[in-house]
């Protein structure tokens, strides 16, 4: 059975969804994205969601074609076309297209609006990620979810090809994040350490939720640049996204971190985030 999807104004089956191809979102990336955390039915932090996404289309001027209201319940009815219990919400803003393809915004495009379900178990216990490094090719605005993603997939790509999970982007010798997912270390002090905001990396909403959970229980919170190599002689190092919660990493670029198995910090953190998420999930 297909999936029920929005484009435009319209649900209807995925397989009858159908976009232009002078789409810039498709030519040219200029489009945004969001994905949003579904557990028991309900959305997770999906006020921090939404607050990116205005954000967002408001750095590359592009009108924001819903009322705060009117996106919600566009992702509440996709919940329960297709009953997803669990798994995420992606949803893509482009700025659409005036039917040719020009570098120079078009002036009278209406934005296109897709919005999908992905079925996926979010609540497993994490056994750890092993990760590479590679150099951070991106752009210089990484702030904004857009969906230039192609350095990600390579970045990804190079660690399935050494037979890892995933990969934390290096530049001027230090990470800035993972492909797709914050990344962290905990020194043998029990400090946090993450990358602090800039334009650098993109301000995860599950960073910004972990932080606090963590702060509250009076954790000791660093927000500074690492190295591969602090990250290799630390306690324990780990990952946050959407999509994974809180996940440990375990190895990097061959070194075990934290004997190999998943640390106590990470694991409560992802545990605490579970919990907390179900409550405030709306």
């Amino acid at each position: 059975m297909s999936r029920t999807v929005y484009l435009n104004g319209v649900y209807m089956p995925e397989e009858e969804a159908t976009v232009s191809v002078f789409d810039r979102g498709f030519l040219f990336a200029d489009a945004v994205y969001e994905v949003t955390a579904v557990l028991d039915g309900k959305l997770v932090d999906y006020a921090g969601h939404a607050a990116r996404l205005t954000r967002s289309l408001g750095e590359l001027k592009l009108a924001k074609p819903f009322t705060d209201e009117e996106l919600l319940a566009i992702h509440r009815e996709l919940i329960t076309r297709n009953n997803l219990e669990q798994g995420g919400i992606y949803l893509q803003i482009s700025r659409g297209s005036e039917g040719d393809r020009d570098f120079v915004f078009p002036k009278h495009a209406a934005p296109t609006v897709f919005l999908f379900t992905q079925a996926k178990t979010l609540t497993d216990p994490k056994k750890g990620m092993r990760v590479i490094s590679v150099p951070d090719i991106r752009w210089g605005r990484r702030d904004i979810k857009t969906v230039q993603l192609l350095a990600p997939s390579m970045a990804k790509m190079a660690a399935k090809a050494e037979g890892k999970d995933d990969a934390w982007l290096v530049e001027d010798g230090y990470v800035t994040e993972g492909s797709s997912n914050n990344a962290y270390i905990v020194t043998k002090d029990d400090k946090i350490v993450t990358r602090n905001l800039s334009n650098s990396i993109l301000h995860g909403i599950t960073r910004a939720a972990v932080l606090k959970l963590a702060a509250e229980r009076n954790m000791e919170i660093e927000e500074r640049a690492f190295t591969i190599e602090e990250a290799q002689q630390a306690k324990e190092a780990f990952i946050t996204s959407a999509t994974v919660f809180v996940c440990p990493v375990v190895e990097i670029d061959g070194v075990a971190i934290a004997g190999g198995e998943p640390g106590p910090v990470a694991t409560r953190l992802n545990d605490l985030y579970i919990e907390e998420g179900r409550k405030a999930a709306i």
